[in-house]
């Protein structure tokens, strides 16, 4: 019974700080990344908010229940699909929309099967992302709303920008510290790679 007090504790608090993490950081990344720590240029925020509408527009053309299976982020000109469909032929529809947008570099496709809804998974799933994003905004080395978190059968996939080598492996640490956790699966992409470096 207490176990239980204290995961529900948990997860309330970072459903809390999740929700103060968004109110700080609307931008072109929505609640993913802030605009004041986004160390991409203007011009490069303002192609990849163009291809992130163009994408989404497509995917949803193609049909309207990915509105709420499938999400797709677009760093840099890099897509990163992330959800779950019925079937693998749907997974290579959706990697194909992906490379068909206009100025693509790259496409991460990590949308999964769907198998059968399982609430405690679910339920897991759910307190491993709070864990994490709970970690990464108390860790003073790592700007938090630089991250985007998913967890999918207790496999994290994570997707931002990183100030440095130093923060992607804090953050790859910290997701790794996750009780219960199978796999992290980082797509984080350092200042020094990006297109246009902020000047």
């Amino acid at each position: 019974m207490k176990n239980k007090f204290i995961i529900i504790i948990i997860i309330l608090i970072g459903i809390i700080l999740s929700n103060c993490v968004g109110v700080s950081s609307k931008g072109i990344f929505g609640t993913g990344v802030s605009v004041a720590l986004d160390p991409r240029t203007v011009g490069t925020q303002i192609d990849d908010s163009i291809m992130q509408k163009n994408l989404t527009a497509r995917i949803l053309v193609k049909d309207k229940k990915y509105l709420l299976t499938v999400k797709s982020k677009v760093l840099d000109g890099r897509i990163f699909l992330t959800g779950k469909v019925d079937d693998p032929e749907e997974k290579l529809q959706l990697t194909k929309l992906g490379w068909e947008t206009k100025g693509v570099r790259s496409v991460r496709n990590d949308i999964k099967i769907k198998e059968e809804f399982n609430f405690k998974r679910s339920a897991k799933d759910i307190l491993i992302t709070s864990q994490l994003r709970t970690a990464l905004i108390l860790n003073k080395n790592i700007k938090a709303t630089n991250y985007q978190i998913d967890t999918y059968n207790q496999k994290i996939y994570i997707y931002g920008i990183a100030l440095t080598t130093e923060e992607k492996d804090l953050v790859i640490s910290e997701a790794n510290e996750i009780v219960d956790v199978k796999d992290v699966i980082a797509s984080i992409i350092l200042v020094e790679d990006l297109r246009i470096q902020k000047e």
